[in-house]
């Protein structure tokens, strides 16, 4: 039985009593158990919107009813009692705080019958965490892995829920104040809070995401997670109930191990993997890859492949963020000792130079390797040539696909045969393919524009037949 929660009716107490009662000095001898609990936990931030049913049974006249929140994390400006049944005979006439008995609250229930009643008890709660974690398995031939995903609920909440439906929220959401502190409210507080501030701390903008009606849970022996959208949010729903114990967690599967089609992509990004080259599983999240149907919340992902010799091969351990459908997943394998990349540089040379002659506005452009025997002559403009290439020596049994970005600041012209194009202003794109056991020079030259030629800070595209 629940300590948290003790909506408690005092049979024929109002009978006995002719004066108008004191809810602190009630003697409360009866538990009504839960009949349902919903507990709808937020992944964004650390709040849960628990949702409990119970069956009282009123009898006519002023009925209390207790609540308590003793050693938990409740948020009690949040706690709201609702009727389900019997609602227009049954009305809350006041809500106590007793001073005496802190964390705790009285509503005193108007009633025109005699006999049961469901009733919902709503509140935020904090403690009550969940995270996502994936499990890939690529095959031998690293043609296709299996992807598994998994959610577990971490309960800190100081209070325990048995048979309990999870939902799992995904989605970014804005509080005004954290669950956490709310909790903290003292009750003289609570008891003197303007009613605008009240409700509004009650919705906290989550009743919208509240009210989503959860699907039936069906009767299967392995556990579906069952995801639904809803506006900004999407909500995991996971099939039946569980028990959920205060300082426990408890790990379910979210996404059943399927087969799903990827791709591999060696990179040179030097801004984001340092300056080397590195091997990437690419993964998308759409119907093609055999995946699509939900959005993927941020979590871990851990990488295998399969050996051949009936074992697994480690291969990463990576963050992911939350994932949209249609988005891609990059899975970073750190760099490939059986590909080798190097930046040579061939050959340099200078052209175009300007001269100011005799400190006058003169300019005068020649051409050649810079020599020149004005006197009084300064350069002060040139354009600087180099010619280099990426090679790539692939010492794999497999063709791979290469993708090289760098970034070059100046005014730069950029040559080269191999359709480069640009990823920004100064930062140039190339893709090539490189065959088993082969080696590729991916040839370019750079004119940089220097002293008074520069005169703009970007890379222009130029096709043209670079030689070494």
């Amino acid at each position: 039985m629940s300590c948290l929660l003790r909506a408690i009716l005092t049979a024929g107490l109002v009978a006995l009593c002719v004066a108008p009662l004191r809810a602190e000095n009630v003697d409360l001898s009866t538990v009504p158990s839960r009949s349902s609990v919903q507990l709808t936990i937020y992944n964004s931030e650390d709040i849960t919107l628990v949702r409990e049913t119970r069956v009282v049974t009123f009898k006519k006249g002023v009925n209390p009813l207790q609540f308590s929140w003793a050693n938990t994390l409740i948020d009690p400006s949040s706690v709201d009692l609702k009727f389900l049944t019997s609602a227009d005979k049954l009305d809350v006439v006041d809500t106590t705080f007793p001073h005496a008995k802190p964390q705790m609250l009285y509503w005193n229930v108007q009633s025109e019958i005699d006999g049961e009643a469901k009733v919902q008890i709503t509140y935020f709660t904090s403690g009550i965490t969940w995270s996502a974690d994936y499990l890939c398995i690529a095959d031998k031939d690293e043609k296709e892995m299996s992807f598994e995903g998994f959610v577990r609920v971490f309960n800190n909440s100081g209070e325990e829920y048995e048979n309990a439906q999870v939902r799992l929220v995904v989605g970014t959401i804005n509080l005004v104040e954290k669950i956490a502190q709310l909790a903290n409210i003292p009750v003289p507080a609570v008891e003197s809070m303007p009613a605008v501030k009240y409700e509004e701390s009650k919705r906290l903008s989550l009743f919208g995401a509240m009210d989503a009606a959860p699907r039936a849970d069906r009767q299967e022996q392995v556990k579906e997670i069952i995801k639904e959208g809803l506006s900004e949010y999407f909500i995991y729903t996971i099939e039946g109930t569980e028990t959920i114990q205060n300082g426990w967690s408890k790990r379910m599967r979210s996404l059943q191990g399927q087969k799903i089609l990827f791709k591999i992509e060696h990179r040179y990004r030097p801004q984001e993997y340092g300056e080397y080259m590195v091997r990437l599983y690419l993964l998308k999240n759409d119907e093609a890859s055999k995946l699509g149907t939900t959005p993927l919340p941020d979590g871990i992902v851990r990488v295998f492949r399969d050996n051949g010799r009936d074992g697994l091969s480690y291969l990463t351990q990576q963050a992911i963020k939350y994932v949209p459908i249609g988005d891609k997943i990059e899975l970073n394998l750190g760099r490939d000792p059986e590909v080798i990349h190097e930046l040579v540089k061939l050959r340099t040379f200078r052209t175009d130079l300007i001269l100011q002659i005799n400190g006058t506005a003169e300019f005068r452009k020649i051409g050649g390797d810079g020599v020149f025997k004005e006197e009084n002559a300064t350069l002060v403009g040139w354009d600087d040539h180099e010619t280099l290439t990426d090679r790539i020596r692939n010492y794999s049994s497999k063709p791979i696909s290469v993708e090289i970005r760098r970034t070059i600041p100046g005014h730069i012209i950029f040559k080269s045969s191999l359709e480069p194009k640009l990823h920004d202003y100064q930062t140039v794109e190339l893709h090539a393919t490189v065959p088993a056991g082969k080696k590729a020079d991916l040839l370019f030259e750079l004119v940089r524009k220097q002293g008074t030629s520069a005169k703009q800070n970007n890379i222009t595209l130029e096709r043209a037949e670079v030689k070494p």
